[in-house]
C-alpha cells in the first residue's frame, strides 16, 4: 500500500536535517518512485521540494543504476557541471560592461551614464539591466569583489611635480638640523595648522558619551561673525620634543608667524637654550612662512635683532610639506586630542591644545594671540635690500641665514 502524504512528510522531517543536498534529493526521489503513479506530485506536496528537484533525483537513481561505474566524486553532492551556471558564464559581456561602468575613463566610454554619479551597487545594477543584463545589486557586489574591487577612500599620495633637487634639499636640511642638534643649538619646525571654525560646529572623530546622547552641534557650518576662525600657528622644538601654538584670531600672515616664534622663544626656548648662538628653522615652501614671502624675511630680521644671534632657515621643496616634523610630531596629536569635541570658543581651543601629551613626553603650551595682522603688507625694495641675509650656494632661495643688523 502506498504511503500517505502525512507519512512521507513525517519521514522527511525526521531525516532531512541529517542529510546533505544530494541525499535529500535521492530520498524524495525514492519516495516518489515507491509511491507510483502521481508520486512526484504527492511527494512535492508533502515535503515542499520542487517537482524539478524530485525529477532530477529520479534521473540520478536511474543513471546510477545504469552506470555504476561513474559515481559522484568523493565530497560532491552534484555531478560536475551541475547546478545553476554563474552569470559571468551565461552572460559573457556582463563583466566587461560592469568594468566600463566602474572605470569609464580608462576602460570604457568617457560619456558613460554613470560618469558623474555615485556608483552604488543599485545604480550599477539598474544600468546593467537597462543594457539587457539580468542582474541584481547583490550579484553586482559579488562580481566586483571577485574581480578585486573594494570600497576605498581617496589617498593623499600625489605631491605635484617633483623638483629635481628635492632629495638634495632633504639631505641639506638633515645635515643642517643634525649639526645644530649635536651642537646643542635650538632647532624648530614651524607651520600653520588648518584653520578651525570657532563655535558649536561638528568636529571629526568620536568621543565617549552616554549612549544616544551625542553632543549637539549646528547643522550648517556657516562662520559665526562674532567668533570667526582660529589660526593655530605651531612651533615644534625638535630637540626637546616640546611644542608651542599661538592661536590667532586675525589673519595668518608672516608677521603672525614670526610673532609666534618670538613668543615661543621668550616663553620656552630661552630657558632651554641659555647659551644659544643660532636658531635653525625648518619651514614649508609656501604659506605665511613661504620662501618667496618678503615680509617673512623682514620679520625674521626683526626677530634676529631681538634675539641677538642669527636665524637660519631651511625650506622644504614644493609639494613636500608632509615631511615637516611638526605635522606628525605635534599637529597630528592635537587633532587626536580634540577629536569629536566642538571647538566652541578660543579658550576651549587653547586648553585642548595645551592638554595634548604623548607617551614619548611631548609637552605643549598654547596662547591666544588677539593682535591684528593686516593682509597685503608690502615690503619696499629698499627695506628688503637692508635685510642682513646670507644665502647658501645651494638654492639660496630655500637656504639662508639672517643675522642681527649692526646697530
Amino acid at each position: 500500500m502506498a504511503s500517505t502524504d502525512d507519512e512521507i512528510e513525517q519521514r522527511y522531517q525526521l531525516l532531512s536535517s541529517r542529510l546533505d543536498e544530494r541525499q535529500r534529493r535521492l530520498f524524495v526521489a525514492t519516495e516518489a518512485k515507491v509511491f507510483g503513479r502521481g508520486g512526484i506530485s504527492a511527494v512535492s506536496r508533502a515535503t515542499g521540494v520542487s517537482r524539478v528537484t524530485i525529477t532530477a533525483g529520479l534521473g540520478e537513481l536511474e543513471s546510477d543504476a545504469v552506470a555504476e561505474s561513474a559515481p559522484l566524486p568523493p565530497g560532491r553532492v552534484r555531478r560536475l557541471g551541475g547546478g545553476r551556471k554563474k552569470l559571468a558564464q551565461t552572460d559573457p559581456t556582463l563583466l566587461s560592461d560592469l568594468e566600463m561602468l566602474i572605470d569609464p575613463v580608462t576602460r570604457g566610454d568617457p560619456e558613460s551614464p554613470l560618469r558623474w554619479t555615485c556608483k552604488s551597487l543599485r545604480k550599477l545594477a539598474d544600468e546593467l539591466r537597462s543594457q539587457g543584463h539580468q542582474v541584481s545589486h547583490v550579484v553586482v557586489g559579488e562580481l566586483l569583489k571577485a574581480q578585486g574591487y573594494s570600497l576605498q577612500a581617496n589617498a593623499k599620495t600625489l605631491e605635484g611635480g617633483d623638483h629635481p633637487d628635492r632629495d638634495a634639499q632633504f639631505i641639506q636640511i638633515n645635515a643642517r638640523v643634525g649639526t645644530a642638534l649635536e651642537a646643542g643649538e635650538p632647532v624648530i619646525s614651524v607651520d600653520t595648522k588648518k584653520k578651525e571654525l570657532v563655535g558649536a560646529y561638528k568636529n571629526a572623530g568620536r568621543e565617549w558619551e552616554k549612549a544616544g546622547r551625542p553632543v549637539e552641534v549646528k547643522v550648517h557650518d556657516f562662520i559665526d561673525p562674532d567668533l570667526g576662525r582660529a589660526n593655530p600657528y605651531g612651533v615644534y622644538d625638535v630637540g626637546a620634543d616640546q611644542g608651542w601654538v599661538s592661536v590667532g584670531t586675525d589673519h595668518d600672515t608672516a608677521a603672525f608667524a614670526v610673532e609666534s616664534i618670538r613668543r615661543w622663544w621668550f616663553a620656552m626656548g630661552q630657558a632651554l637654550y641659555p647659551g644659544a648662538r643660532e636658531l635653525t628653522i625648518t619651514a614649508d615652501g609656501g604659506g605665511s612662512n613661504g620662501s618667496r614671502v618678503r615680509l617673512w624675511k623682514q620679520e625674521l630680521q626683526t626677530l634676529a635683532n631681538d634675539l641677538g644671534f642669527p636665524v637660519r632657515v631651511c625650506h622644504f621643496p614644493p609639494g613636500t610639506s608632509k615631511w615637516n616634523k611638526i605635522e606628525h610630531r605635534l599637529f597630528s596629536f592635537i587633532s587626536m586630542n580634540w577629536r569629536g569635541r566642538p571647538l566652541i570658543s578660543h579658550e576651549v581651543i587653547v586648553n585642548l591644545i595645551g592638554s595634548t601629551t604623548t607617551r614619548s613626553g611631548l609637552a605643549v603650551r598654547a596662547q591666544l594671540d588677539t593682535n591684528i595682522y593686516p593682509k597685503g603688507v608690502k615690503v619696499p625694495d629698499d627695506a628688503f635690500a637692508a635685510i642682513n641675509i646670507e644665502r647658501d650656494p645651494f638654492h639660496g632661495e630655500w637656504n639662508y641665514r639672517i643675522s642681527p643688523r649692526a646697530q
